[in-house]
């Protein structure tokens, strides 16, 4: 058994659950006696642990192809459902919390509240709402004669007033937590990111959300970007990829975490063929020369000591729902340098601590929720067998197992909604080429 604190495994320990809370976690010499009308589970040969929590899940981008995709061809309503469909996917791959990063709407809101009202089983979920953006900054994604329609991700705040209160709505709305999207397509001639809000504007959007209760996240890729979102206080910094020793200092002195989100990236180099749109755009190239800074960077990150959380931007084409969230912990060991403890570490407490009452979640402790897997296999051995669906043997939520029926479904009615009809300019050279 892995407790999710700690950095070996444990052997001959009983769990005693009550009202979906562990009351026990101990040596079975020690254990209270079973008493009449008590169920025993026996875990077997199963490696026992906490459930998962990825820090970046989209769950209402319908594993998407493009930005489109995301926000023209659906309501909010039939998002929210098609959320509530792909939580449970989540939720079967091992993973019982997720953090939604940036949504539209109320959508994953929604989802939330009518998980946690029993209506629907489902993970644990701290909900977001539109990704506040400014101009050029990512979700700012469209063309400027087309904008920000309200019924898209982002929500363009251009200034301080609009910024503060866009907080403020969201708070209302029911959030756990509120994405800031740092930098996007400007850079100096130099080559390095503009950061899309200036430090008075960030400082001032996080200082009103953790006044309001709320936990703040940020888009930040470049080092500009990455260090006023630490200076402001930000608890996640996603991606951080071109981050020096002052951004690690200011993250040490603020206690921002940071979520590589390096699945994304990972797949998507990996994975694009030749045909593919990001192929013949340079977006894979690109991808792959960021890939090879940010294991640098981020291993001296690690090495400074700032706190690292897992994330697998689950939700897009290449990262569908239920496939690959356990990638980033893999990423963490390979890439990054962390033990495989230490990386369990992150993927189960360390993520976990970031959703409402997070300090209840995220391992194997008396007084905490009984969140947790058997698994067929040792993580702490290797740590890739997470990515495969028959280790996940049983998925338990309060100390009851769980069982998501795993139904097919049209992706052509579910999210291929675009009008995009040919991928390549079929000229008479590449038809030669073809044949």
């Amino acid at each position: 058994m892995f407790t999710g604190l700690e950095d070996s495994a444990r052997h001959d320990q009983t769990l005693v659950i009550e009202d979906g809370v562990f009351r026990y976690v101990g040596p079975t010499a020690q254990a209270p006696e079973k008493q009449p009308g008590d169920t025993q589970l026996d875990a077997g040969s199963h490696f026992v642990m906490p459930g998962l929590a990825d820090a970046h899940t989209h769950l209402v981008f319908g594993n998407a192809r493009s930005e489109e995709d995301i926000d023209f061809w659906t309501t909010p309503e039939f998002r929210a459902l098609r959320g509530l469909f792909f939580a449970q996917r989540v939720l079967a791959a091992g993973y019982t919390s997720v953090v939604v990063p940036g949504d539209a709407g109320n959508c994953s809101i929604s989802v939330r509240d009518a998980i946690n009202a029993g209506l629907f089983t489902g993970p644990r979920i701290a909900a977001s709402s539109n990704v506040i953006a400014n101009r050029h900054s990512l979700n700012d994604w469209f063309p400027e004669h087309v904008g920000t329609p309200e019924y898209v991700t982002g929500r363009l705040c251009t200034t301080r007033e609009s910024q503060l209160a866009e907080v403020r709505r969201q708070a209302k709305a029911g959030v756990d937590c509120i994405k800031i999207a740092m930098d996007g397509t400007h850079f100096r001639e130099d080559g390095t990111h503009i950061a899309a809000f200036t430090q008075d504007e960030i400082s001032a959007m996080v200082d009103e959300a953790h006044r309001l209760g709320k936990k703040v996240v940020t888009h930040a890729y470049g080092k500009e970007a990455v260090m006023y979102a630490a200076r402001a206080g930000v608890d996640v910094i996603n991606h951080a990829f071109f981050a020096d020793e002052a951004c690690a200092e200011a993250m040490l002195k603020s206690g921002s975490r940071v979520s590589p989100t390096l699945t994304f990236l990972r797949n998507n180099v990996e994975f694009s063929a030749e045909h593919e749109p990001s192929v013949g755009s340079g977006y894979k190239a690109a991808q792959l020369r960021v890939i090879e800074v940010a294991k640098k960077n981020l291993r001296k990150l690690r090495e400074a000591g700032v706190p690292f959380v897992a994330g697998s931007d689950s939700g897009f084409a290449v990262t569908p729902y239920g496939e690959w969230h356990a990638r980033e912990i893999e990423i963490l060991v390979d890439w990054i340098g962390f033990t495989p403890a230490h990386a369990l570490r992150i993927a189960t407490s360390g993520t976990a601590a970031l959703l409402p009452r997070g300090h209840l979640l995220g391992a194997i402790e008396a007084g905490r929720k009984a969140d947790f897997l058997f698994v067929a296999g040792d993580p702490l051995a290797d740590v890739s067998v997470l990515q495969r669906k028959e280790a996940i043997a049983a998925v338990h939520l309060d100390g009851r197992a769980v069982r998501i029926e795993e139904r097919s479904y049209d992706p052509w009615k579910v999210t291929h909604l675009g009008s995009l009809k040919w991928t390549e300019v079929y000229t008479r050279e590449r038809v030669r080429e073809m044949r």
